[in-house]
């Protein structure tokens, strides 16, 4: 396949793109720059451009634009980034590919969708929940409706945690746990629902080989954890004890708003996926982080 990707430079991308090109497709980036390589393309989002010829002969474009949200406190300024850098990219590829006739779009969205769930399991028929969370990635989701009402087929990859050996969540928490302040946070009953980097990479190119997978997707593995079980596999998978806890007032008080995303979760499997034949490399957290981290 030709293969457009936008959002090369985040955890996933970084590592999409040469897994596809590992998989013999051809892999196109999408640069918010003048483009100076032969694999990249210029466009400019907020203005609705994409370099003329970009999309031309294009199979599928893989969108996984979108600011970090961990990284500050969530000011008003900040969520205003955190929509603009979802929404309006999205929406400016998914008239793209209905201009061009492009037959796939693989759009990111998050298992933040639900909203905090609680204990329920919960699969891609689950209803979006509240919060800021839950709706910006219900628009995020709304905004590749134009591609869907042209009948392109739409994948909207609601991914958890990505467990990955160069950054992401384990990037920060690692030198917490070496460092033997591993800590539990809140009551640790909240659900994580997480997926190894490796089994995220296999998902995203199987869900472009599989023409009838469309719609949402989770992109989850099959067991999602507490955040107490987290913390002790974590613990574990270092060969260091994680007695300590993060209270949820300590939580709110440092990181505002942000905390409801450590302090709430989701319960997410992904039914799509197994249903279409995907097999899980890391199905249990405690492999994903082994695979992951080398013992200390």
């Amino acid at each position: 396949m030709r293969v457009v990707v936008a959002g090369s430079s985040g955890l996933i991308g970084t590592a999409l793109v040469p897994a596809l090109r590992a998989a013999g497709h051809e892999v196109v980036r999408l640069v918010r720059r003048r483009a100076t390589a032969p694999d990249e393309r210029s466009w400019d989002p907020p203005a609705g451009e994409l370099q003329p010829g970009a999309l031309d002969g294009v199979d599928a474009v893989v969108n996984l634009c979108g600011a970090r949200l961990g990284d500050e406190r969530w000011s008003a300024a900040r969520k205003q980034l955190l929509v603009d850098t979802r929404i309006v990219p999205t929406e400016v590829l998914a008239g793209a590919v209905v201009e061009h006739g492009v037959p796939v779009l693989v759009n990111a969205s998050a298992a933040g969708y639900y909203g905090d769930t609680r204990d329920e399991v919960v699969t891609e028929a689950a209803a979006g929940g509240l919060g800021f969370l839950a709706e910006l990635c219900q628009r995020w989701e709304d905004a590749t409706s134009p591609a869907v009402e042209a009948g392109v087929r739409v994948a909207r990859l609601r991914t958890g945690v990505v467990l990955s050996p160069s950054g992401g969540l384990l990037g920060r928490l690692r030198p917490l746990f070496s460092a033997f302040l591993g800590a539990r946070l809140g009551d640790g009953r909240q659900y994580l629902s997480w997926i190894s980097l490796d089994d995220a990479l296999g998902a995203v190119q199987h869900v472009l080989g599989h023409d009838s997978l469309a719609g949402p997707v989770n992109l989850t593995a099959p067991a999602p954890v507490t955040n107490a079980e987290f913390t002790h596999a974590l613990g574990d998978a270092l060969g260091r004890p994680a007695p300590w806890v993060v209270p949820g007032f300590a939580l709110r008080a440092a990181l505002g708003e942000v905390a409801e995303t450590l302090l709430t979760g989701q319960r997410v499997v992904p039914a799509a996926l197994e249903r279409h034949g995907y097999a899980f490399l890391h199905p249990s957290v405690g492999a994903a982080l082994r695979a992951c981290l080398p013992r200390e």
